[in-house]
């Protein structure tokens, strides 16, 4: 952990002895769902999305992640849940569905992607099915750490009448871009078609 602030053993959101707020900022990739790829629609027929076609319908959920930071890069491992639901339950049925991994720095850079299979199966006369799946990444410490000089910046004790004691130096744009720089995401949602991507942004 980054401490943005001279905090001894303070925790995040106390004051400090300087009059500071203490901020904590993880180096490590934070795990997310992004928008309309977090559930999948299967159709039979295939090629319809009329609400009577409807085969399965499948959810990820309860994503959770784990952090190692130790060596040169951190090592983050995300789990989830998918549950899923089917019309037809007159027979023992099985259905793969494809998901994604990426590392995304700075909120728009893909620098991996993965594509994986969670296996759900369904027993004679049931409706609902779950499983679960993991996914991976590892980013470079350097990568992911401010520098020096930036991190000085941010502590740097600010002092009643002093010229900087009202700005924040989070408002600087030099060091939003550090930040944006540093910061990093493994996202993971179901590997959509376009057509199924299409159905979850417009029904």
């Amino acid at each position: 952990m980054t401490m943005l602030a001279l905090a001894g053993c303070s925790r995040q959101g106390e004051i400090d002895q300087t009059g500071g707020i203490v901020a904590v900022r993880s180096a490590c990739p934070t795990a997310a769902i992004p928008a309309m790829t977090g559930d999948i629609t299967l159709f039979n027929p295939a090629g319809s999305t009329d609400a009577a076609a409807i085969d399965v319908v499948a959810e990820i959920t309860n994503l959770r992640s784990t952090c190692s930071e130790a060596g040169d890069q951190f090592y983050t491992e995300a789990t989830f849940d998918v549950h899923a639901t089917r019309t037809d339950a007159s027979a023992a049925r099985e259905v793969t569905l494809p998901y994604y991994s990426t590392v995304v720095r700075g909120g728009t850079s893909v620098i991996a992607k993965r594509i994986g299979q969670v296996t759900l199966s369904f027993a004679p006369g049931q409706t609902r099915a779950s499983a679960s799946a993991s996914a991976a990444s590892y980013v470079d410490r350097d990568a992911a750490t401010l520098p020096e000089d930036m991190l000085r910046r941010i502590r740097a004790n600010r002092k009643a009448g002093d010229v900087d004691a009202a700005t924040d130096p989070f408002s600087e744009p030099d060091v939003r871009a550090a930040l944006q720089r540093t910061s990093f995401e493994l996202l993971v949602g179901f590997n959509l078609t376009q057509d199924q991507f299409r159905y979850n942004a417009t029904r």
